[in-house]
């Protein structure tokens, strides 16, 4: 029976040793947490505050878009380079078909590497809204 009772004694000490481990590691791991954060956070805010905007968007002027458009429009095999100018509508003035529309637009993106949302992409009907769209993108090569 002692050995018994030393069995029991022995369990129970090796079950409260387990639960005072587990809860000093998990308030120091709080503190290690909470430290940290705070350390991270100091540093960032002071990262951001030395870091000009300009790093984070860079939009290109509207001239160099548009004369960028204008060329890819005009190189599109299915439009008369004369008709292409800065007000030209695809469908009303270039004679583009919707599939064509896309292409062009397709066409746009690879010239400035960005990737326009289809949502996007279907508001872009003329030369003036693909320029205002890419003129607008910070990403716009």
């Amino acid at each position: 029976t002692s050995q018994g009772s030393n069995r029991k004694e022995f369990k129970i000490s090796k079950s409260l040793n387990k639960i005072m481990f587990s809860s000093v590691a998990r308030l120091s791991m709080r503190g290690a947490c909470s430290r940290t954060s705070a350390v991270t956070f100091s540093a960032l805010r002071q990262q951001q505050q030395s870091v000009p905007l300009r790093h984070f968007a860079t939009f290109l002027p509207e001239g160099e878009v548009a004369d960028r458009i204008l060329q890819v429009v005009k190189n599109f095999d299915k439009v008369d380079a004369s008709k292409v100018s800065a007000t030209a509508k695809f469908s009303d003035d270039l004679g583009l078909d919707s599939l064509d529309a896309v292409e062009v637009v397709m066409a746009i993106e690879d010239e400035f590497a960005v990737e326009i949302p289809d949502a996007e992409a279907d508001k872009i009907s003329s030369v003036q809204d693909a320029v205002e769209y890419i003129s607008g993108h910070p990403m716009a090569k």
